[in-house]
C-alpha cells in the first residue's frame, strides 16, 4: 500500500532549475529582485542625501547673504570696517587742505570725497580677493558701504561744524582732533543701527558677507 501521494511533476518543468534547500542558491529570478530592491535603496538615500546637502547649501548661503538677525558684533564690525576707511580719507583731506592753504569749503569737500573712496576701497580689496572682477567688486563695494559712509560722514562732519572753533582749528590743535575723534566716536553709534538693520534686511555689508 502507498502512504503517500504521487506527486505529478508538471510538464515542462525541468528539476534541474529549482533549488534544493541547503544549497546556498536563490531560485531563478529572485536574485535580480533583491538586487534590485537594493539598487532602489541605494538610490534612494543617495537622493535623500544630495537633498539634504542642497537644502544645507542653501541655509548656509542664507545665513550669510540673505535675510536673518544680524547681531551687533556683525554690525559693528561692518561700521568699524567703514569707520577705518572713512578716518583715514578725512584725515588725508585735512591733511592736503591745509597744506595747500585751502580755506573751510574745499578742504570738507576733499576730506568727504577721500573718505567715500578709502570706504569704498576696502570693501573693493577684500570682493576682488575673493575672485569677483573689478566691474562686479565695485557694484558690491557701493551696495555695501554707500549707506554707511553717508551717514557716518553726515555725522562726522554736522558734530565738527557745530563745535565752536573747530572749523578754523588747525592739525596742531587740540581742538581740531577732539572734534574730529567726537565726531567719529558718535558717528559710530549712530551707524552701527542703521548696518544692524540693513544686514538683518539682506542689504549693506550682507552682501559682502557672501563672498566670504
Amino acid at each position: 500500500m502507498r502512504l503517500t501521494p504521487d506527486i505529478h511533476t508538471p510538464r515542462g518543468y525541468n528539476r534541474s532549475h529549482a533549488c534544493e534547500p541547503g544549497d546556498g542558491q536563490l531560485p531563478r529570478g529572485m536574485g535580480m529582485k533583491i538586487m534590485d530592491h537594493s539598487a532602489h535603496h541605494t538610490g534612494t538615500a543617495h537622493d535623500q542625501a544630495a537633498h539634504e546637502g542642497h537644502h544645507g547649501h542653501a541655509d548656509h548661503a542664507m545665513s550669510h547673504g540673505g535675510h536673518g538677525k544680524a547681531s551687533w558684533a556683525m554690525a559693528a564690525k561692518a561700521t568699524l570696517h567703514c569707520l577705518t576707511g572713512c578716518a583715514i580719507g578725512e584725515i588725508l583731506g585735512m591733511v592736503i587742505g591745509t597744506a595747500l592753504m585751502w580755506g573751510n569749503v574745499p578742504t570738507m569737500v576733499l576730506a568727504i570725497t577721500l573718505a567715500f573712496v578709502f570706504g569704498y576701497s576696502f570693501t573693493l580689496f577684500a570682493v576682488r580677493r575673493a575672485g569677483l572682477d573689478f566691474r562686479t567688486a565695485i557694484k558690491v563695494a557701493l551696495a555695501a558701504d554707500t549707506v554707511s559712509i553717508a551717514v557716518m560722514e553726515l555725522v562726522d562732519n554736522a558734530i565738527i561744524a557745530l563745535t565752536p572753533g573747530a572749523m578754523d582749528a588747525h592739525l596742531s590743535d587740540g581742538l581740531f582732533w577732539s572734534a574730529l575723534l567726537g565726531g567719529f566716536a558718535v558717528a559710530f553709534l549712530i551707524t552701527t543701527p542703521v548696518n544692524k538693520w540693513m544686514i538683518g534686511r539682506g542689504k549693506g555689508h550682507a552682501v559682502v558677507h557672501a563672498y566670504h
